[in-house]
């Protein structure tokens, strides 16, 4: 991470993510951003409210409906000396565009023997508990952490949302930008100054000596909830955000594990073949011989995701759920 002075100041989610786009087009022309509604409209979300009063409709472009059509256009215009930053306004929209990530924006630096590359960044959401119903409400960041070539990002706070996004503009490399739209309202320090975040150095959002959480995206959230509902029994939980699921700091999960003993791995996603499986593999495979207990997932039930609020929250992770399944690996009752 780069230095800064130290000096904060408080913004939500939805204006760091604002403010890290509007100083890398203020930093570089060739910077702009395109997608359904992001002009006038700001998104739906209204993360981008107000860009298009600086930039102009030549750098924040709305686009028809089509997201196989704007994804091949932002990422020939990224072959060809851009740096796009194409809006995705629902995760769930990126098979629409799947062809395009995977097939051509993943592949192009590999496929053309170095030759080329598509600097690109793809921004998204994901997370339920908004009463979207099944086709705008899931988490589908494993899909894309498991295509070579991609580069994937899960923020949890303002501060990391910022400097993870600012290293996304920057980064070479094909970028997809998971925004929990559940978060665009939470608050959190961000710095004055520069700075950004590298990919692949995972974060330790609470120490503690006697099990290790980790969790992406919102359940960051849900895990420091748990963590100190646990501390109220006496268990000390330490709490690890990876940020990015690919590259994967696989380092830091697998020592905070060694230290602990035991582990959860929380994920919004949903828990068959996803992100949870991968991450506890990691840990199992990486800290076998330190592990007290087998390491334990929580992940989004394995249905598409109900419009009834009381079935929704349902399928969704806990802080409950957490201290359950940590009381029960401390053997504590």
């Amino acid at each position: 991470m780069s230095t800064h002075s130290g000096q904060m100041k408080e913004m939500t989610f939805a204006e760091a993510i604002r403010e890290a786009l509007a100083e890398e087009m203020r930093r570089d022309p060739t910077v702009y951003i395109m997608g359904e509604d992001v002009a006038e409209a700001g998104t739906p979300f209204k993360v981008l409210l107000g860009l298009v009063d600086e930039f102009g409709t030549e750098r924040i472009i709305d686009t028809p409906i089509s997201e196989a059509g704007f994804s091949a256009i932002g990422i020939g215009s990224a072959m060809t000396g851009m740096r796009p930053v194409v809006d995705i306004m629902f995760g769930d929209f990126l098979p629409l565009a799947m062809e395009q990530i995977v097939n051509r924006a993943a592949k192009v630096h590999y496929m053309s023997g170095g030759k080329l590359s598509a600097p690109i960044v793809f921004r998204t959401t994901l997370g339920a508990g908004r009463r979207s119903a099944a086709q705008h409400s899931q988490s589908l960041h494993a899909w894309m952490s498991h295509i070579p070539g991609l580069k994937v990002a899960v923020p949890s706070t303002p501060y990391d949302a910022k400097g993870l996004m600012k290293t996304a503009i920057r980064d070479n490399s094909p970028v997809v930008f998971f925004e929990d739209k559940m978060m665009y309202a939470l608050k959190g320090l961000v710095p004055v100054e520069e700075y950004t975040i590298p990919f692949g150095v995972a974060d330790i959002k609470r120490p503690g000596e006697d099990i290790a959480i980790v969790a992406t995206s919102s359940m960051v959230h849900v895990a420091l909830g748990a963590a100190e509902e646990l501390e109220k029994v006496g268990i000390s939980a330490e709490v690890i955000d990876p940020r990015t699921t690919w590259p994967l700091d696989k380092k830091t999960l697998i020592e905070s594990a060694k230290k602990t003993g035991r582990a959860i791995v929380i994920d919004e996603g949903y828990e068959q073949y996803g992100v949870t499986a991968e991450l506890a593999s990691v840990i199992a495979e990486g800290a076998f011989y330190h592990l007290d207990a087998p390491v334990r997932r929580l992940g989004a039930m394995n249905v598409p995701v109900p419009f009834s609020p009381v079935l929704e929250d349902q399928t969704i992770p806990t802080v409950e759920q957490t201290v359950e399944i940590a009381k029960e690996l401390c053997g504590v009752r």
